[in-house]
């Protein structure tokens, strides 16, 4: 029986792909650098997702890749790179400005509040993060939020998710689902921590055989009714 929800924010709860277009090409405009053309945002992208990566396997600290993967990008376009540190604490508060909800999210959360405990758990900063759930209202509708910068351990170490059950008490793992899109951050943060996994995979990619994947949805308004199909079928 699920009691508890715990929710990663970007690229599940909202449109992070949104969200950082938006931002970067308005900080492009503030920096007077010209336009940022979509392949540029689609480079930008590729090179995120590797440094976020890197930092969920501890081969880099969050300090570290957040500037680092805009000195690696500036660098490939022929952007002076020194600007880098002061372009993302910009856009760390310019994250928070476009709030894009992904399949009607909002209202998916307030439908499960009082039915189940909710939280966030995610490895945004505390300075975006803090923005997007208050503008978006989703951090109103939690139980708690958990942000990997206050608790000095990022997802998907298991260390993470103990800071987070030493709070919430829960007493039993299997109550525990975390619903999330990343299968290195989410998924194998959830394998690691014991608890059941629910991977959001709205573009129907195919996971590697070493995932372990209690529930897929495509769509998060699916996620009520799956929850009570698990439930009547847990013996």
């Amino acid at each position: 029986m699920i009691s508890i929800i715990l929710w990663d924010v970007d690229g599940t709860l909202l449109d992070f792909d949104a969200a950082e277009r938006a931002a970067i090409r308005s900080l492009f405009a503030e920096f007077g650098l010209g336009e940022c053309t979509d392949a540029m945002l689609s480079r930008y992208s590729a090179i995120n997702i590797g440094f976020w990566q890197r930092l969920e396997r501890g081969e880099l600290t969050k300090p570290q890749i957040l500037v680092r993967r805009f000195e690696q990008f500036f660098g490939e376009f022929a952007i002076d790179p020194r600007i880098a540190p002061a372009f993302n604490e910009k856009y760390q508060v310019r994250l928070g400005d476009t709030i894009v909800y992904r399949d009607d999210s909002l209202n998916v959360v307030k439908a499960l509040r009082g039915k189940v405990k909710q939280y966030v758990v995610s490895n945004g900063t505390v300075v975006a993060q803090t923005k997007k759930l208050d503008r978006s209202r989703l951090g109103a509708e939690m139980d708690g939020i958990f942000l990997s910068e206050k608790l000095g351990v990022e997802k998907p170490n298991a260390a993470f998710f103990e800071r987070v059950f030493d709070v919430i008490r829960s007493r039993d793992l299997a109550d525990v689902m975390i619903v999330g899109d990343s299968l290195t951050g989410d998924i194998r943060g959830g394998m690691n921590a014991g608890i059941r996994t629910c991977w959001y995979n709205p573009v129907r990619n195919r996971a590697p055989a070493d995932y372990r994947i209690d529930l897929e949805i495509h769509d998060l308004r699916e996620l009520p009714d799956a929850i009570r199909i698990r439930k009547e079928e847990t013996p």
